[in-house]
């Protein structure tokens, strides 16, 4: 009897483990993949269209995509990475990846920017893709951003050609006031438009490698450095140059002005040449925004969208199969088009739009490094704090040494230095 129940459960157990072995095996070739999609466009289409051509080309790995919302995807992206994450996730370059990264929450791709020649075709993002000289991330499209402006008004103020440097800006703007155009346009009511501004100006004034250590809460806004470029905003301000009332317009609210011709120029990103009309289109133009210091290298705004793989991830393998094909020119061409932006992928194609055409040329050229955006280069807090201060300080340029003081105290409060 007991030889009997022994056989009966050395049967059992082999079956068990012959159950065990078959769902292994079906399970083997899959790889997971969660993707942050907003209601905005074609996003979900756009991903799943290369997603049908990995598969196509893949047929070994059952791919297995969970599309989730913009909001319910960034409360949950620390809970996945921390406990039991998918093999591939997507997500944004610069401080945001970098906090993950610095958890001990994403592999390592470095040996994939090597194998892939990554480095070579994303040179001008590998910055942005970097934590402590390590790549994890694979970047897919971004925005540049520079100035649009109407031509005829340019023509009419008598402006010939575009400014290049902070001189021929400041004249330009004289012109274009003279002649009964306000010169800027700005959505002040949505702050980041703000942001943009205080973006470039450091870029222009500081560098690169100053406005990064600014953003990580390494330098106070007390800083003779930070002041230099709050003090020439105040003089655009001073002087008149945005459009009146700009604190009560957002950005759905101020394609107008540059349509009906009340302001000839507004600095945004390339996304918005979708949102000009065909009527003015051949009268649009785009340039870079301008030289302010011939000594510090030209760096740029391009936030980028990302993959990464979570160090926590079951198929490492598949999910650098799917990055790799993903990095591809055609495919990164692909995805930028179908989500209005640009390739980041410098053998891509270039964007058929004209505007979309400068942009892509002056990021893929671009070797002062780029930025990620004021709100994605800095933690959260301090950054809604800064973005509240540029919207006080817009409101009263005058209180900018109280406004400077506030947020030194915040930086210290958050970064504890």
């Amino acid at each position: 009897m007991i030889a009997l129940r022994l056989r009966r459960l050395a049967q059992l157990s082999i079956a068990a483990a012959l159950v065990v072995g078959a769902l292994g095996c079906a399970t083997a070739g899959a790889a997971t993949l969660n993707v942050n999609v907003s209601a905005r466009g074609n996003q979900r289409s756009t991903w799943q269209d290369a997603f049908d051509k990995f598969k196509k080309a893949n047929p070994d790995v059952d791919l297995k995509v969970t599309y989730i919302t913009e909001e319910a995807y960034k409360v949950q992206m620390g809970g996945w990475l921390a406990t039991d994450p998918p093999d591939v996730v997507s997500w944004h370059d610069g401080e945001r990846m970098a906090y993950y990264a610095q958890r001990g929450l994403l592999e390592d791709l470095s040996p994939d920017w090597t194998k892939n020649g990554w480095s070579q075709q994303y040179a001008s993002v590998k910055e942005a893709s970097t934590f402590k000289g390590k790549q994890y991330a694979a970047p897919l499209g971004y925005d540049a951003y520079g100035f649009f402006y109407r031509k005829d008004l340019f023509d009419k103020a008598g402006i010939k050609g575009e400014p290049k440097t902070w001189d021929e800006f400041l004249d330009a703007c004289k012109k274009l006031k003279a002649s009964g155009v306000a010169p800027i346009a700005v959505a002040a009511r949505d702050s980041w438009t703000l942001a943009a501004w205080f973006d470039y100006l450091d870029l222009r004034i500081n560098g690169n490698a100053f406005h990064q250590q600014l953003m990580a809460g390494e330098i106070p806004y007390t800083d003779a450095r930070v002041k230099k470029v709050y003090a020439a905003w105040k003089t655009l301000i001073d002087d008149h140059y945005f459009i009146d009332n700009a604190l009560s317009y957002d950005l759905d609210s101020i394609a107008p002005f540059l349509v009906n011709g009340k302001a000839s120029m507004m600095l945004m990103g390339t996304f918005f040449s979708a949102s000009i009309p065909p009527s003015i289109k051949p009268q649009t133009g785009f340039f870079r925004f301008p030289v302010i210091d011939a000594n510090v290298p030209m760096a740029e705004d391009g936030p980028v969208n990302v993959l990464l793989i979570p160090a926590k991830a079951r198929n490492k393998a598949d999910a650098r199969k799917l990055l790799a094909f993903m990095e591809q020119p055609q495919i990164n061409a692909d995805l930028a088009k179908g989500w209005g932006q640009l390739p980041s992928n410098s053998q891509s194609a270039e964007p058929e739009d004209a505007i979309s055409r400068v942009g892509f040329q002056t990021l893929a050229n671009t070797k002062g490094g780029i930025a990620q955006f004021y709100d994605r280069d800095m933690q959260k807090e301090m950054a809604d704090e800064g973005m509240k201060a540029m919207q006080q300080f817009y409101s009263d340029p005058s209180q900018l040494d109280a406004v400077l003081a506030r947020l030194e105290a915040t930086r210290k409060r958050i970064y504890q230095k």
